[in-house]
């Protein structure tokens, strides 16, 4: 067996590799900025541009910056924080092609003092993350991403014009549909993230593009690369990209429809062959987990005002928390593309929208199906089930109860999201009752450039 301390050195030599690779690639391609990315609270990308001549400093040290002008970061009295980019998530931007050309890396943050930062929510999806190796687990998702063409930025209150009238597989004609997802696809690949699918989605001007399965940790960083390649490619074409959860009330709304599977070692943690529906007593109870902490995680998965119009709107979407094989009305949905095969044993979690903080939105689900399996949570029959919250206020008055979140967070990030949602409930309620739009209800601009 590998004691503790070799596995420590063995990463540690992983990762003087992976930095020497960086280094050289960095001046084989002539690479002239380095951008390195981070994510606030609300899962908006954060960046700062260094140069080649900085970069071994910042692996070693980090790159200084003001976390108190990052939303949920810190206050002024305790602002200095460190920017450390993760050399495995290098990847040269495609769309910088001239030369002196530029990549990028995602970074996690520390304090001053070396320790890892309670409020970057890449270390809150990490601390999970371990807590479910501690169980012998590694997590792996794949993301049904969803998101709107429009023919140009929407106005403020102003109707969104889509790209097109087509509906779900429809085959759009060029530059329009088909068109614009093969160059996102393309420039998506090129930085090593992969594809599964593509198509035409419900509504007009909707679409959608699945990721392949990847460690939670991956799928979260590759969202974040998703949603920015996605917003590149739509302003190089003239169109405006938004993943908003429900910019119409005729339309369904965009999910980030989410399987999930635990995998210990190489064996299918969730597989079965001997139970019903291939799924063993561990999927069953993580499942439970989910469905019973739903309402107190919905602040998260589901983090907008906007995002419960697609919530009591139809279309497919949960409205409570229930599981179920084929109904896709169901919070979480055991499919049965391939039955029998070990691999392919998964839950799809329905919940998650795609304008959701993506590491913080598996760290809670995540969490919420850890603690089933500790707790041995029976899978019940859905007789009596709870209703997931109808609006944003109902969603922070269960998650300001709950223990699970709050632990899963951090104190810094719980507070820190109750009291920006509140506000923007505020807000809402506010605007509302001076503004309203007879088609979809007030949304904000902001909400628009998710």
């Amino acid at each position: 067996m590998t004691s503790p301390n070799e596995n420590s050195a063995k990463e540690k030599n992983d990762l003087s590799k992976q930095q020497e690779f960086v280094l050289k690639t960095i001046e084989e391609r002539n690479i002239r900025f380095i951008r390195l990315w981070f994510t606030d609270v609300l899962g908006f990308l954060k960046s700062v541009a260094i140069a080649p001549a900085e970069l071994e400093n910042a692996f070693a040290e980090g790159i200084g910056f003001d976390g108190s002008s990052i939303q949920g970061f810190a206050r002024v009295t305790e602002s200095d924080m460190l920017a450390k980019p993760d050399p495995a998530t290098f990847s040269i931007l495609p769309w910088r092609t001239e030369a002196p050309g530029a990549a990028r890396m995602f970074c996690d943050i520390y304090r001053p003092d070396g320790s890892a930062a309670a409020v970057d929510p890449r270390q809150v999806l990490k601390r999970t993350l371990q807590e479910a190796a501690q169980m012998g687990f590694t997590c792996y998702t794949h993301p049904e991403i969803e998101f709107f063409l429009f023919k140009e930025e929407p106005k403020e209150n102003s109707r969104p014009i889509p790209v097109d009238s087509a509906g779900y597989f429809d085959h759009t004609p060029s530059m329009v549909g088909h068109d614009f997802r093969r160059a996102a696809i393309t420039l998506l690949e090129a930085m090593g993230v992969s594809v599964e699918f593509s198509h035409h989605e419900g509504a007009p001007g909707q679409q959608e593009i699945d990721l392949r399965y990847a460690d939670a940790l991956s799928t979260a960083d590759n969202i974040m690369t998703f949603r920015h390649v996605i917003k590149e490619v739509a302003l190089e074409q003239g169109f405006f990209a938004s993943f908003m959860p429900k910019p119409f009330t005729e339309f369904p709304g965009s999910a980030m429809h989410t399987h999930l599977s635990l995998f210990s070692g190489e064996t299918n943690a969730f597989y079965d062959a001997a139970s019903p529906m291939q799924l063993s007593k561990v999927g069953r109870s993580f499942i439970a987990g989910v469905i019973k902490h739903a309402p107190e995680i919905c602040m998260v998965t589901n983090q907008w005002v906007n995002s419960y119009k697609r919530i009591t709107g139809g279309g497919e979407a949960p409205a409570f928390a229930t599981w179920a094989q084929s109904d896709r009305n169901a919070m979480v949905r055991i499919p049965t593309y391939k039955p029998k095969k070990e691999a392919s044993t998964r839950i799809e979690i329905r919940t998650p929208d795609s304008a959701c903080n993506p590491y913080l939105a598996f760290a809670v689900i995540i969490a919420a199906g850890l603690k089933g399996i500790k707790e041995n949570y029976e899978l019940l029959d859905n007789q009596k089930p709870q209703q997931l919250p109808t609006d944003l206020a109902e969603a922070i008055s269960a998650m300001e109860k709950s223990e699970l979140v709050r632990k899963t967070l951090g104190e810094e990030v719980f507070e820190f999201a109750l009291a920006n949602k509140r506000a923007e409930w505020d807000q809402y309620r506010d605007r509302k009752s001076t503004r309203l739009n007879s088609s979809h209800g007030y949304i904000s601009y902001a909400v628009f450039c998710l």
